[in-house]
């Protein structure tokens, strides 16, 4: 074999060899007590989402009232309320309306460049 050849099945050897290390898992022994607990805190989490004023509004707005919603997480499975608590926790407030203006902000500021519309006074036309 080749010096090149050797080195090849050597990396190739050892790439293979090197995914198969595992790391050490850790556990614990959670009790039910703590289980029933942690499920009940992101109910209560959800409900007192569903109290605060705003959110009651745009709830009505829709045609449902806080206390129909408090009752539809009553009913939610336990995975359901906690993908919906984690979901509401990690939404960013108002990330939606920056993303939807600049799209708009762009759209327009290209059909001004290209002379389909004259919003910007600051653009000069291709055509």
């Amino acid at each position: 074999m080749t010096i090149t050849m050797r080195a090849t099945a050597m990396a190739v050897l050892l790439s293979f060899s090197s995914s198969f290390i595992v790391a050490p898992a850790h556990a614990a022994i959670v009790s039910t007590e703590e289980a029933v607990a942690m499920h009940q805190q992101d109910r209560s989490e959800l409900k007192q989402f569903f109290d605060r004023e705003d959110i009651a509004k745009a709830l009505q707005a829709h045609g449902v009232s806080p206390e129909v919603a408090k009752a539809r997480v009553d009913s939610m499975t336990e995975e359901e309320a906690q993908k919906l608590a984690a979901h509401i926790e990690n939404a960013p407030a108002g990330a939606g309306i920056v993303g939807v203006l600049f799209t708009v902000f762009i759209i327009l500021l290209v059909t001004d460049i290209l002379g389909l519309t004259k919003v910007f006074p600051f653009t000069r036309s291709v055509r």
